[in-house]
């Protein structure tokens, strides 16, 4: 995969969470996205399948994201709600998804553990995992406030502002946990033209599946890279139908774009995410969300709940 000085892309698996960019006017996403250098960078398209298996109350989360930058280093920063487990997942069960909900075509129409120890805490930052996987260096952390991680994160070579720090506390204060991903880079410290990322799953406990949706105000910077629009879309795969909302009851956006039994489906799309066999409810059932996510400043997070009528 290679990151052009314009856009790059690249898929991961997160607890909802969203991009950090390292940038001179820092932003944050469900997953914080960061820009390296006096750099601009913003969430642009993002598509992610989540499998929640409410048995077990493990929530599996393969993001495919895209950013808009004008810089060439790209990390992120992704909160989850309990210690994750991260692996390199496959990317074919995109285009399955996007197969299986194509609308139907009209008559003649289109209808990877790094060598080195992890660096010692800082304030009140701890280590409690560093790995390579998927092309990515990750660290786990925990930070008792914002502020401490927006140091960590200035002293390990990752962009840091006000805004990260005000954009993690919620997260921190709820006792969540932190993944720093980077690109990783080639072992003989050579130049990199071209980086290489697979797709990476980010599985983890909680008691509500989420994506994180909160974002500090990125018009600024979006408007500087030019771009104003952009598509989330979630596959949304559980027991059953499933609603979504900001914060408990708060109205959201999204809107259902295709929902359905996809069981016949199950056996392939596991392995195609690397996951056991028996990863999940034994009946699948498919909402597939979508949202044109503005750029601005977000009430809360997105959960999902059963939907009562199906």
């Amino acid at each position: 995969m290679k990151i052009s000085p314009t856009h790059s892309r690249v898929m991961l698996a997160a607890a909802a969470v969203s991009l950090v960019g390292i940038s001179p006017v820092p932003q944050a996403s469900a997953c914080c996205a960061l820009a390296g250098g006096n750099r601009s960078v913003v969430n642009a398209d993002q598509t992610v399948i989540m499998v929640w298996d409410a048995a077990q109350k493990t929530q599996h989360f393969i993001r495919q994201a895209s950013f808009k930058s004008n810089g060439q280093d790209v990390g992120f920063l992704v909160p989850t709600p309990s210690r994750p487990q991260l692996e390199e997942s496959g990317d074919a069960a995109f285009a399955t998804l996007k197969m299986i909900t194509a609308p139907p075509l009209s008559k003649g129409g289109r209808g990877r553990a790094l060598a080195a120890p992890a660096p010692a805490a800082e304030n009140s930052v701890r280590v409690i995992e560093q790995k390579r996987v998927a092309g990515f260096d990750a660290t786990v952390l925990t930070a008792a406030n914002g502020k401490d991680l927006a140091e960590w994160l200035r002293k390990n070579g990752y962009s840091y502002s006000p805004q990260v720090a005000d954009w993690a506390e919620p997260y921190v204060a709820g006792g969540w946990m932190m993944v720093a991903l980077k690109v990783a880079k080639p072992k003989d410290g050579g130049a990199q033209p071209n980086i290489d990322t697979a797709a990476l799953r980010i599985s983890f406990k909680t008691d509500r599946p989420l994506f994180p949706y909160r974002e500090p105000e990125s018009a600024i910077a979006a408007k500087k890279l030019g771009t104003s629009d952009r598509l989330l879309r979630i596959y949304f795969i559980a027991e059953g139908k499933y609603r979504a909302a900001v914060g408990d009851d708060g109205k959201w956006s999204g809107r259902v774009g295709w929902s359905g039994d996809i069981t016949s489906h199950r056996a392939g799309l596991l392995r195609d995410l690397k996951l056991p066999a028996a990863t999940g409810p034994a009946q699948w059932w498919l909402t597939e969300f979508t949202d044109d996510w503005p750029y601005a400043k977000a009430a809360g997070d997105v959960y999902f709940s059963r939907d009562p009528k199906s």
